[in-house]
């Protein structure tokens, strides 16, 4: 490689790393799980910080399900989907999961990353307008550059601002209206209701991203749209088996059966990617019908969401309010050395048996670092008790609290 690009890169590395914004990787020995054995560790340590949000990533039905789905239908397709890459079961996942969502039909993507990357270009162009939430996703950011509708950014869940947003997209075409179902760093939830009232006053269609919902947000854990009880308002879903679905890889855009149609005759992360692997479909089926069957994991994640939250609120701590089991400890008041304060922190508890990251920038903006806690249905109120404890002991010990 070019010698003086490899200094360029090697400099830039250095800066992130003076800066405290280098982002370290602790690997971690064995299945994902709520205990985990990390890399120069010699005990266990509590995981509060994976997706892993309804204990499904290493569940013996999930893993089972995997090995005959391995059996019958192979390790993988070696294809794309309309070559030679579709089978029976991936019909099946796609009619499963259609249904979970409350939509017509559905297309897997390899991940929902690739889904929102492929879901507005098919469907929209120039003559149209993207109106977008300021904090979605990177995926969704990613997406909407590739399309060439106009876009219009609005002010992170400010609905006035919206609606301002929509009354500039008017002369547009059609208006899609995009917003993750809830935001991954702040764990709070998009205000559907709202939303939706705007999107039909405006004739918007309405897409949102439910990666860190589905499965567990609402009665029976299909979503925001159900949590704020907007069924049938919402126009087309995106979202992830790769979180509270069992944790391995896969997505999925669902709607109606002209959208999916067309995503599959257009969409070029559906068309130039191989089909998801035979084990990850079959998981994912069983895990779609684990949670038809019962609401027992939700209900279990909502408890141990509210005893956590509670908990660090008593003790001190500066949490995001809300009741989604993303919680953020910030550490906003310590700027700008809040982001290595965030790394000390995650670093302090990691060596109390608690295994949780900073976030800082550019995954957050500057100012803004927090360790986000993730809580799990596999958490039990003794791993809640200690996590708490070391929270505060850390706390203490680096001024915090």
């Amino acid at each position: 490689m070019d010698a003086a690009f490899n200094e360029f890169l090697g400099g830039e590395l250095d800066k992130i790393r003076e800066q405290g914004l280098f982002k370290e990787e602790w690997p971690i020995l064995g299945e994902q799980g709520s205990r985990i054995r990390v890399e120069g560790r010699e005990e266990p340590v509590l995981n509060f910080c994976a997706n892993n949000y309804l204990g499904l990533s290493g569940h013996p039905e999930l893993v089972a399900a995997a090995h005959r789905a391995l059996d019958e239908w192979g390790y993988g397709m070696s294809s794309v989907r309309f070559i030679c890459g579709t089978q029976a079961l991936h019909l099946e996942l796609e009619t499963k999961a259609a249904a979970f969502l409350g939509m017509e039909d559905a297309i897997l993507y390899a991940a929902c990353f690739d889904a929102n990357g492929g879901v507005f270009e098919p469907l929209i162009g120039r003559d149209d307008a993207i109106v977008t939430d300021q904090l979605n996703h990177a995926s969704i950011i990613d997406g909407v550059r590739l399309c060439k509708a106009k876009r219009f950014v609005y002010a992170h869940a400010d609905m006035a601002d919206l609606e301002a947003k929509l009354k500039g997209a008017r002369a547009a075409r059609f208006r899609v209206l995009v917003t993750d179902g809830v935001f991954s760093m702040d764990g709070d939830v998009a205000p559907l209701p709202e939303i939706c009232d705007l999107a039909e006053r405006y004739r918007a269609v309405v897409l949102v991203d439910d990666s860190h919902a589905t499965g567990f947000m609402g009665k029976t854990g299909r979503g925001t749209w159900e949590h704020h009880g907007v069924g049938g308002r919402v126009d087309i879903i995106t979202t992830t088996f790769g979180k509270a679905l069992g944790g391995a890889l896969g997505g999925c855009t669902a709607g109606p059966k002209a959208v999916i149609e067309m995503l599959r005759q257009r969409s070029r992360p559906y068309l130039f990617s191989n089909s998801l692997a035979p084990a990850i479909a079959g998981a994912t089926l069983r895990a779609l019908e684990l949670l038809s069957a019962s609401t027992e994991l939700r209900d279990r994640l909502e408890t141990n969401t509210k005893t956590f939250r509670d908990r660090m609120t008593a003790a001190g701590f500066e949490i995001r309010p809300g009741v989604h089991p993303i919680v953020p400890i910030m550490f906003s008041r310590f700027a700008p050395e809040d982001a290595p304060l965030a790394q000390r922190f995650a670093l302090a508890l990691l060596d109390e048996g608690i295994y949780v990251k900073g976030f800082f920038y550019p995954v957050v903006a500057k100012g803004l670092s927090r360790i986000r806690v993730q809580l799990s249905a596999a958490h039990e109120a003794e791993h809640i008790d200690r996590a708490v404890e070391a929270f505060t002991k850390v706390g203490k010990a680096l001024g915090v609290l």
